[in-house]
């Protein structure tokens, strides 16, 4: 499969603050950016900013920031699942994971990670994809959020919707482990109906054991 890649960008004014949401950026345009400490949800922010690196050098990955100046304050990151996941199995050329979103607690106040998605989904590559997102209470701020489990949740689904992402069910053991956790999906318009069978069988994969 062809992975087409069309950049995008839009700059924000907000409370005098100036940002510019783009992407899908580079590896070598990455490495004339600083990255924020803060941005350490998933690993230390240096090895945060090494995998993003990585990302970009991948056929299908895609990333795209929100920067302050040359500063990265915010981003998301879309590629194939981890192999060690049930959405690898069928090895489905055009399964997309949004693998990661994060944003400067300083700076969601402005709704910059609404930004990162519907900017990022906006091109019309994507509709020849099925782009999930696995969201797990575990990797949540709850803390600097002041929110519960179910309240966050919440606020999450509403975030992934502004690029079209849907909750879909599932029996994804990781999943069903936590009442909070969910599986969301955004069906192209190009996909056909057997591509979404075919990712209907890695939702389900003990339909047949009730």
């Amino acid at each position: 499969m062809k992975h087409i890649k069309t950049n995008v960008t839009k700059h924000l004014t907000i409370n005098n603050k100036h940002f510019t949401i783009e992407g899908p950026v580079s590896c070598n345009y990455l490495k004339t950016l600083s990255f924020d400490e803060s941005l350490n949800a998933f690993r230390p922010a240096k090895d945060q900013f090494d995998a993003l690196k990585e990302i970009t050098q991948l056929p299908e990955g895609r990333i795209y920031i929100a920067r302050e100046n040359k500063h990265v304050i915010g981003y998301v990151t879309y590629h194939y699942p981890d192999e060690f996941e049930r959405w690898a199995e069928g090895q489905l050329p055009y399964l997309i994971e949004l693998g990661a979103i994060e944003v400067h607690r300083d700076f969601r106040q402005f709704h910059l990670g609404g930004e990162l998605i519907s900017l990022s989904l906006s091109q019309d590559e994507f509709e020849d994809y099925i782009v999930l997102t696995t969201e797990y209470y575990w990797h949540w701020d709850l803390k600097s959020a002041k929110l519960d489990v179910f309240e966050y949740k919440k606020m999450m689904q509403k975030l992934m919707s502004k690029g079209g992402l849907e909750v879909f069910a599932t029996d994804d053991p990781e999943i069903t482990s936590h009442p909070a956790n969910c599986l969301m999906a955004r069906i192209g318009n190009r996909i056909t109906l057997d591509q979404q069978q075919s990712f209907d069988d890695l939702r389900y994969k003990n339909r047949f054991l009730f």
